[in-house]
């Protein structure tokens, strides 16, 4: 079951917290491979390795290159190239290895000890090193004629997509159960600087809890290019790309959370 959240009350910037970033947790990599064969392929744009997966058939938004941006399991994990193919059927899909072709092996998946190796892992995959190749695929793009950019992040991915809007890179953006925030100053800073519509799609976890959402909300009430956050209640963390699509509940939330994104980036 999906719920549109609608933002009641603002948050005055007296009342807002100290900046503080919420650590990975143990729910970063549970989740489940999905069946199915990619149809797109790697290619390198600009010095960026890609995954692209363009229709052959005509799309909704043709010339509209949507930037995916993939969780901490990167393009080795089959969900992730699945899910861009989803896209294709609407935009062109550019998903890049932002992780530098060192993403968490899918030998963690499911390990009970992931969080210690996120902890390691996370310290060569910083912004500074990460968000530049994002900038580099978008430029690379503009050289082949695109003009429109919009982006889809996936836990890990989603403060990617929150910084492609505070610089107003995209025309719209659309993150899924999104992780390793720092709040309250990454919707501060994406209140000031952008005119970027946004949209979360979550559950409620120890990523984004009941807390942090009433944060946000408070933060992004009255935001004039748009914001909306549909919550996902009784679903696991992960659950846009590593649902376990064998659950009704998940499956289900899985393909509203695709459907929601799709409308949201086409309509904006």
């Amino acid at each position: 079951m999906k719920l549109t959240v609608l933002v009641a009350a603002s948050a005055s910037a007296a009342l807002l917290p100290r900046s503080y970033t919420i650590p990975f947790g143990p729910d970063c990599g549970k989740g489940v491979l999905w069946e199915g064969t990619p149809n797109g392929t790697m290619k390198t744009i600009n010095g960026v390795s890609t995954y692209v997966s363009v229709s052959k058939e005509p799309v909704r938004h043709e010339r509209t290159a949507l930037i995916y941006l993939s969780d901490v399991f990167g393009l080795p994990e089959v969900n992730n190239k699945l899910l861009a193919d989803d896209f294709s059927q609407f935009f062109d899909v550019y998903a890049p290895d932002y992780l530098r072709g060192d993403p968490v092996p899918l030998s963690e998946l499911n390990d009970p000890n992931l969080v210690d190796f996120l902890n390691v892992w996370k310290v060569n995959h910083t912004a500074s090193e990460t968000f530049p190749i994002i900038l580099n695929l978008i430029e690379g793009l503009k050289k082949r004629g695109y003009k429109r950019f919009v982006s889809s992040g996936y836990c890990f991915g989603a403060p990617h997509a929150i910084k492609l809007a505070q610089l107003n890179l995209v025309a719209a953006s659309s993150t899924s159960h999104p992780s390793f925030l720092t709040l309250p100053d990454d919707f501060v800073d994406l209140r000031k600087s952008s005119h970027v519509p946004f949209q979360i799609n979550a559950n409620v976890d120890n990523f984004f809890n009941i807390s942090s959402q009433a944060l946000v909300d408070g933060i992004m009430d009255g935001y004039k290019p748009g914001y909306v956050r549909n919550a996902f209640p009784g679903v696991p963390h992960g659950f846009a790309i590593r649902g376990n699509l064998s659950i009704p509940a998940e499956r289900e939330a899985k393909e509203a959370a695709f459907f929601d994104a799709v409308e949201w980036l086409s309509k904006h």
